[in-house]
């Protein structure tokens, strides 16, 4: 029989998660609109981070981003969509002990549910986090894109680390 307490563990980790991730992102996508006119960049950390108000049509860091309108506003709306109904998925299958992982699509999810919404709102994503470090350049990214690179790194770790005590375990 599974402990009720312990089944709704995995739930408050996405719902908590999710509101706070979505709420975060489009406070501070808003804030950047609303402070900073499109292409405009203000100096934080000379050298190193710029607030620039970017908006990007395609994929993550820019990719395939070209015209409005057409199969590419399309993909970029089907896309996320399945992936957000796979992310589901994987989550409902998750074990209760599997904290990381429940953690790290929690993320990931809330994530894409952020950058989903700018795409339904405005056709595209609302970027404004820029690093580079002299003549290096990160593309700009959102609190979302953060969500999603961290939610990611924290499943590959997760899933390194169980391979490793899989393979060390005695048969």
């Amino acid at each position: 029989m599974v402990d009720e307490k312990k089944m709704k563990r995995k739930y408050w980790v996405l719902s908590i998660t999710g509101i706070l991730i979505i709420l975060l992102d489009q406070y501070t996508k808003y804030e950047a609109q609303k402070r900073i006119y499109l292409h405009q960049s203000i100096k934080v950390i000379d050298g190193f981070f710029n607030l620039t108000h970017l908006r990007n049509r395609g994929g993550a860091f820019g990719i395939f981003g070209g015209e409005r309108g057409g199969f590419g506003s399309l993909f970029f709306l089907a896309v996320p969509l399945l992936a957000i109904g796979i992310i589901l998925y994987l989550f409902w299958k998750l074990k209760e002990n599997e904290r990381t992982l429940s953690l790290s699509l929690s993320l990931i999810l809330s994530g894409a549910i952020g950058n989903l919404i700018d795409r339904f709102r405005y056709g595209e994503v609302v970027d404004f986090l820029d690093f580079y470090l002299f003549s290096y350049h990160w593309p700009a990214f959102n609190i979302a894109d953060s969500a999603i690179t961290i939610g990611i790194g924290l499943m590959a770790f997760e899933l390194l680390i169980h391979d490793k005590k899989r393979l060390k375990a005695p048969p």
